[in-house]
């Protein structure tokens, strides 16, 4: 199963990429996390590992994720090493003066063929509705006071 939703922030790039380049603000922004505990210290970059879960339904999912791409202020992408086969990608575009286009994708692929497969479409709604959520909490915290209203329909 591939999702994928975008937002526009009124902020600068750099701004935006420094909330989701701290792996301590996660638990701030992204909706559904019951676990995220970076290894081997605190820094995001590439090769760091995280053991992360997210809630869906009454189901805590998640796996041992590595960061396989970072680059600073664009984007950042991650796969699975252990558990829930995924692969996910912030990609952060300049929208012209001080707004950005954030962009998060995830695919994933719970195992046992058919069944999986089920599993995946089942899951689906409650794992977008948490991408849209995670969005709008982290507009919510980057953008300055005073910016323009939300979007009410993405990018």
């Amino acid at each position: 199963m591939r999702l994928e939703e975008c937002v526009e922030i009124h902020a600068p790039r750099t701004r935006v990429w420094a909330a989701i380049a701290d792996a301590d603000r996660y638990r701030l922004f992204m909706a559904g996390l019951t676990r995220w505990d970076v290894k081997l210290g605190r820094a995001m970059r590439k090769g760091a590992r995280i053991e992360m879960r997210m809630a869906v339904g009454s189901a805590q999912v998640g796996s041992l994720i590595e960061v396989v791409e970072f680059d600073p202020p664009a984007d950042l992408a991650w796969t699975s090493v252990t558990g829930i086969d995924q692969r996910g990608r912030w990609r952060l575009r300049a929208r012209g003066e001080g707004c950005t286009r954030v962009t998060l994708r995830l695919a994933y692929q719970a195992p046992g063929g058919p069944a999986g497969w089920l599993a995946d479409r089942v899951a689906a709604p409650g794992v977008r509705a948490n991408l849209r959520r995670s969005l709008r909490a982290l507009k919510e915290q980057v953008e300055p006071d005073g910016a323009p209203a939300p979007d009410r329909g993405g990018c």
